[in-house]
This record gives C-alpha cells, structure tokens and sequence, in this order.
C-alpha cells in the first residue's frame, strides 16, 4: 500500500470520524439546552398543527427548538477540497468579470472550439496529472489568479517536451534568448527549459516582472506581451489609448494569435469551472503534488536513480524532461524529480550520495561509458538495438554521451 493510500484512508476515517462526534455533540446538546415552545391556546381543527385543539392545558406540549449550531453546522463545516481541480476552480479570479459583448465573442469562440472535441481536452488534461497541482500552488502562493496556472495549456498543451517550429520548447515555451536571459541553463546535458520546475518559476517571476514594470499589476496585458514582446504590446496600448479608449488587454488590435491568447485561457477556465455542463470529464488529480524533490551535489544517472528508488526509468524521465541524456550533474541541475510515494529513507539515502546504494545500484544490466564510447558501439558490444538503448535511457543527443554516463542494457 503506498504512503498517499495510506494517507487517503486516513484521512477519510479522521473525517467521518469527526463529523459523527459533531453530529453528536450537537444531539447532546439541543436536548440539554435547547428552550422550549409552548403551543398556544384556543387553536381548533383536526387537520394541521396550528389548528389542532389542546384538550389538556397542563399537559407538556414543548418540543426543542434547533440550536445554532444544529441550524449551522453544515453551513460551518468546512471539508478539504478532494481533488486538485476543486482547488484550481476556488482560484480562478476572471471569471465572473463582466466583459463586453465583442470581448465575450472571443471567448465563447473558443469555448465552442474546445466543446466540439471533447477527446482533445481530456488527452490534454490527462497529460496535466502530473503537474496541475504543483502549478496550482505555486500560482496560489504568488496571490495569482488561478487561470494562470492553465498557461501550459494554451502553450505547450501540458507536454514538457513540446517544442515549437520557432524553437520555443518547455510546457511555457520559452524561446532560447529568453531562457537564457531569465537563467534558464542550456546545455548538452540539460535544457531548464524543459525542467517544469526551474520553468515554471521563471515563466511566474517574468510575469509578474512585466506585470509591475510595464502594466500597473495588470496581468492580461502582461500575458500578452508573454506572447507577443512587450514592445508590440506596448504600441498597441499607445495607439488604443490615442483612440480614447482605456488600453486593456480587449482594447488592443494585436498579432492574431495574442488576440486568441487570453480568450483561449478564459475559455478552458470557463470549461473546467463546469465539466458537465460541457460534457466533459476531468482525469481525478490529487490535491497534493505527484512528484517530490530531491537535492543532488554529485552525479547520478536515472538508471542509478531507478534502480536505487524501485522505480521504472521511464517514470523518472517523464518527471525529468530537462535531463537530455539520462543523467543528472549538479553542475547544470541538482533537483531530481521522484513520484512521491517514494520512501524517504531511500531518498535520503540517493540525496546524500550512499556510495554503497549507489554501486549496488549500478550493477547488473548497466555500462558506464568511457571516453570515445558511441552508442552504436555500445550496442554492438551487448548486442542490443541502438534505438532501443537510446529509449531506455531518454536521450535525445545520442552524440553527447559524457564519461561516466551510467547507462542501462535493458528496458526494466
């Protein structure tokens, strides 16, 4: 049984738990306290309480009056949202903002386009599982909206891996010189583009940046200018404003696609505030976030991880898309990501670099590379397919294989 079906179970019978001594207490204490009503005289009928004759006036006709916290309690009660979409959905800030009719076009636009394909949202919402509920505290830490945390979804799709045509790449699809100028780190064995936690980071800090520094605070204006370059978006503001008009987001004639940018958002939002009203439905996601973190100061590789965790290297490859070639070095990155069910005895054990852990884990089907080792070689060596050593191990540079480099020989 893992730690979070443990927890879960836990948690549900601390809940009923609590509730049935409430309800309890609340029984307990109406018939103690509770004041009594006298039915009045002189009232006659046979057919309601109100009409109903008293044929005895010394006879007891009191009945308990509702405390007020019999009459509160389930308004008081407070129970913990049960999965991380009910969280997202209680910080969505935008969407009870009444927008004009042509504003409001662009977003039901969008809508419609979104609920003619159903299987589109779910492939892309299942592709979130992994991530939502991180991103959703981070935005939520920040004192951000909530619709902000479904950027990815109008960027990336929610595929850490995707990369554009133009050479953006990440779930925030940062293009290099903006990576590089928000210290995203690139190099042959490690792109922080496409690590979703130094990513996302740095997408919220140069939000927020352009937020304050160009805006006022005013965040649409500065996902446009995340879309389209501060400059464009700042002669567009100009010009609105030359035009007498306020110069919000929905007064600027921008790019095609900045225009699209921010309806496309209010419209997912819009969608997963109700899923059923647009028949759709939501992959269950857990309030807590999918994966944990571990500090690294020394080398490792995801086939040394996995086999020290109990983990597939698939799973740490999925969590670590940054890694281009199988391995961690501190030198560029020292988080590792790790499904969170992961014992922490192990993961202190990988965090502090047990030498032993890590040579019983480097054992069995692995190949530490030497220098001048190709792959090509390397598989001909174990007589092994070069694609299928290339998959096993997630690297997407096959041509920069670093001395070291623990490499595993099989797909376990």
């Amino acid at each position: 049984m893992t730690y979070r079906t443990i927890r879960q179970r836990f948690m549900l019978s601390a809940g009923s738990t609590v509730i049935v001594g409430l309800m309890l207490a609340a029984a307990a204490s109406s018939q103690a306290s509770a004041p009594a009503y006298k039915t009045p005289t002189g009232f006659t009928g046979a057919s309601t309480p109100s009409s109903r004759s008293v044929s005895n006036s010394s006879m007891d006709t009191t009945k308990p009056s509702p405390t007020a916290f019999q009459t509160h309690f389930w308004e008081a009660l407070e129970l913990k949202p049960q999965d991380a979409w009910t969280t997202l959905r209680e910080s969505f800030q935008w969407q009870n903002a009444s927008l004009s009719v042509e504003a409001q076009a662009r977003v039901d636009e969008w809508i419609e386009h979104y609920r003619s394909s159903p299987e589109n949202i779910a492939t892309i919402t299942e592709r979130a599982t992994p991530w939502l509920a991180w991103i959703t505290q981070q935005v939520s830490e920040r004192g951000l909206p909530g619709e902000v945390a479904l950027i990815p979804f109008v960027e990336s799709s929610f595929d850490p891996g995707a990369k554009s045509h133009r050479g953006a790449a990440g779930l925030w699809q940062f293009m290099p010189g903006t990576g590089d100028a928000l210290g995203l780190v690139r190099n042959g064995n490690y792109d922080g583009r496409l690590d979703v936690v130094t990513s996302t980071d740095a997408a919220l800090n140069y939000l927020e940046m352009q937020a304050d520094q160009w805006y006022e605070g005013d965040l649409m204006l500065s996902l446009a200018a995340y879309n389209a370059g501060a400059g464009t978006v700042n002669r567009a503001q100009r010009q609105a404003q030359s035009q007498g008009l306020n110069g919000e987001y929905w007064d600027l004639s921008l790019p095609q696609e900045t225009m699209q940018y921010v309806p496309k958002l209010k419209a997912i939002a819009t969608i997963i505030s109700d899923p059923e009203r647009y028949d759709v439905i939501l992959p269950e996601i857990h309030t807590e976030p999918a994966f944990a973190k571990v500090q690294l100061a020394h080398a490792v590789s995801l086939s040394e991880a996995s086999q020290m965790l109990d983990v597939s290297q698939a799973a740490l490859a999925e969590l670590n898309p940054g890694l281009l070639n199988g391995s961690i070095d501190p030198s560029s990155a020292q988080t590792l990501l790790v499904p969170e069910e992961v014992d922490a005895q192990v993961l202190a054990q990988l965090s502090q670099g047990n030498g032993q852990a890590l040579a019983q884990a480097a054992s069995g089907d692995t190949h530490r590379v030497e220098s001048g080792d190709s792959l090509s070689a390397i598989a001909a060596r174990y007589n092994i397919d070069q694609q299928d050593l290339i998959r096993w191990n997630a690297i997407d540079r096959p041509g920069a294989l670093q001395p070291g480099q623990l490499l595993t020989l099989s797909g376990r």
